[in-house]
């Protein structure tokens, strides 16, 4: 739970920067933020959780 709530922190503030920046627009964004809550309640998810839990330990195994 720790990894998964550090991990939209730091992809919150990416998204926040990149709005700010103007290198992303705000429609794009909500479109993407709909398209991640859909793809949530989908099959796939538990292997999507999987993978950046495999990724988040190897990167920390560093």
């Amino acid at each position: 739970m720790a990894v998964s709530l550090s991990l939209v922190v730091v992809a919150a503030l990416i998204v926040l920067i990149l709005l700010r920046t103007g290198y992303l627009r705000l429609w794009p964004a909500l479109a993407a933020v709909l398209f991640g809550f859909c793809l949530a309640s989908t099959g796939i998810a538990p292997a999507i959780t999987g993978a950046i839990t495999s990724v988040t330990g190897w990167v920390s195994s560093f």
